[in-house]
């Protein structure tokens, strides 16, 4: 079964780092930056890690898992919380940006509130009203 990790990217600023996905035909929606396990990665964590330096060009800080669900397609998938200092986004080299047929890839920098996170279409939902639920009993800060 294929496993998917997720890096919660909280800045020094106290923002969240999220990808909007601009596709023709579909509202615009967020998603947490990641991506599949591959056989050649030592560990769950060496996957995160590796996905936000192809996504983001970034270093980040893993802190703990915080949730994990199983989505549509059967994968589990691992949500990380992580901390991270530096990024460039125009020096990404995933495989998904050199695709046209995929959309827009963004990267948005957004609030650590519960009314930032309420105001995008952060999918999936349920990561969404975990991340709020955090907020609201003070488990997310920057600690970079």
């Amino acid at each position: 079964m294929k496993q998917r990790v997720r890096a919660i990217l909280i800045t020094p600023d106290n923002t969240l780092l999220l990808m909007r996905r601009v596709r023709p035909g579909i509202a615009p929606y967020w998603v947490i930056i990641g991506g599949g396990v591959e056989d050649t990665d030592a560990s769950r964590e060496d996957a995160l890690l590796r996905e936000v330096r192809e996504e983001i060009a970034g270093e980040a800080k893993i802190t703990r898992l915080l949730h994990q669900i199983e989505n549509a397609q059967g994968e589990t998938e691992f949500f990380y919380l992580a901390h991270i200092r530096k990024w460039n986004f125009d020096d990404r080299t995933g495989p998904e940006f050199q695709r046209d047929d995929r959309g827009e890839y963004l990267l948005d920098e957004i609030p650590l509130t519960t009314e930032a996170l309420a105001s995008v279409n952060l999918l999936p939902e349920e990561i969404s009203n975990v991340l709020r639920e955090a907020l609201e009993r003070g488990e997310l800060h920057a600690t970079v």
